[in-house]
């Protein structure tokens, strides 16, 4: 069954279906990801609604989904080294197993030395 929804703004149908009633060829994010896929710059087309409307998936057409991008080297690297830096405390400057807690801006060792 579908039901359509006005845009806001505009006199344009934006076609909703119930939890898992819609069409053959229209996938969710996720169900693009996980099939190797991103929507490729295009816009949902369709939309599905449940727990009564509170919960909304955005549907894109597959035939024009494009192929997920893979990072290159240098930002892989790059990535690497933001991440650890997220982990070296700026007290001690050693490399924690853990994210360092914004809020205390050192390790949990170093704060648990030198309370605020």
């Amino acid at each position: 069954m579908t039901i359509t929804y006005h845009l806001a703004g505009t006199d344009e149908e934006f076609p909703t279906y119930r939890y898992r009633l819609a069409p053959e060829g229209l996938a969710t994010r996720r169900q693009l990801r996980a099939a190797g896929l991103r929507p490729g710059g295009h816009h949902p087309v369709a939309q599905i609604l449940w727990r009564r409307g509170k919960r909304v998936a955005y549907l894109y057409r597959l035939d024009l989904a494009a192929p997920k991008r893979t990072a290159t080297p240098a930002q892989r690297e790059a990535i690497a080294k933001a991440l650890r830096a997220r982990r070296t405390c700026r007290v001690c400057g050693l490399v924690q197993p853990y994210y360092i807690p914004r809020r205390y801006g050192c390790c949990l060792d170093c704060h648990e030395g030198n309370p605020s």
